[in-house]
């Protein structure tokens, strides 16, 4: 995906107020709309000059336009970097069909926050406001036991001047046990306010989690991989495993085998169904950087009739 220029194509600088880019937007679609224009191209320009312009002049868009697309020049390869729009706050956004580096960008905004439906009392009108959304990335653990987390979100608001800004608010949140990826958790009263009467929109955190250095989540269940030693493998063993300080021991099966998993039941996300806890067993060899480590991998090599090729025929 190539990126786009929204600054160039409207011939506005980034510094640009809404003002100008109202501007320059109604001169240009002066230039190019299709029933005046005689431009051969017109068409296909007034397409990309109100592209430009649905992301410029909308406050929301032109805040993660601007974050995204620092360094980058027109046509330069482009793809958004993972979770790009996690801690934005945003409320609702259009769903036209500009092409792929729009959709890209804003898609997911365009399926976003709804306000609710106008009702009449007493001969006016009251509405409830509209609904925000964000992306919040958790700790696994948060999912694994429940917290209670200070969450700062990035709002972007429109200055006196025209110039969008960044705001900061932070909230409070509780994260319910046995969240998972993708969940919604709902603040009640914390999108737009309501128009009359009309009751204030909710705040819809959609959840994700960060990395982990050892655990990987699918789903409600939890993937690790365990590092045994060979003696441990071959004879068995009762291991701990490092899971949130739970004080999970596992049984490795006599004759477990590197790469080999071992699945341990309910030990995942705690929920209604829990997931499963899956281990990914890694045999280690120790090093034979001492004389008595050679020795004994020598009187191994010498005592024991094993060949890992023969199964493979090789």
């Amino acid at each position: 995906m190539q990126y786009k220029d929204y600054y160039q194509i409207l011939g506005v600088g980034r510094d640009a107020a809404l003002a100008d880019i109202k501007k320059a937007y109604r001169k240009l679609a002066r230039k190019y709309h299709p029933d005046i224009s005689k431009e051969p191209d017109a068409e296909a320009r007034m397409k990309e000059v109100n592209e430009a312009y649905a992301v410029l002049s909308d406050t929301e868009k032109r805040a993660a336009y601007d974050q995204l697309g620092r360094g980058y020049r027109s046509g330069q390869e482009f793809h958004p970097p993972p979770n790009w729009d996690a801690g934005f706050e945003f409320s609702s956004g259009d769903t036209a069909d500009f092409g792929d580096f729009f959709s890209q960008l804003f898609g997911r905004m365009g399926a976003r926050g709804r306000g609710g439906p106008f009702e009449a009392h007493a001969g006016s009108f009251q509405a409830q406001g509209e609904d925000h959304h964000a992306k919040v990335l958790l700790d696994i653990e948060d999912a694994f036991r429940g917290a209670t987390r200070q969450i700062s979100l990035r709002v972007p608001a429109m200055d006196a001047g025209g110039h969008v800004t960044l705001n900061t608010r932070t909230l409070n949140v509780k994260i319910p046990r046995g969240v998972y990826e993708g969940q919604i958790i709902r603040l009640a009263g914390q999108g737009s306010p309501g128009v009359g009467h009309g009751k204030s929109g909710d705040l819809l955190l959609e959840v994700h989690f960060n990395p982990h250095p050892q655990l990987r989540v699918d789903g409600n269940n939890l993937h690790m991989t365990l590092a045994v030693t060979p003696w441990e493998a071959a004879l068995g063993a009762v291991l701990p495993v490092n899971l949130f300080e739970t004080g999970l021991k596992v049984r490795i099966p006599e004759g477990t085998q590197s790469g080999q998993q071992l699945r341990v039941r309910g030990k995942g996300i705690p929920s209604a169904t829990p997931g499963d806890l899956l281990l990914d067993i890694h045999v280690v060899l120790p090093p034979a950087n001492t004389a008595k480590a050679r020795e004994l991998y020598q009187a191994m090599a010498r005592e024991l009739a094993f060949d890992p090729r023969a199964a493979h025929g090789s």
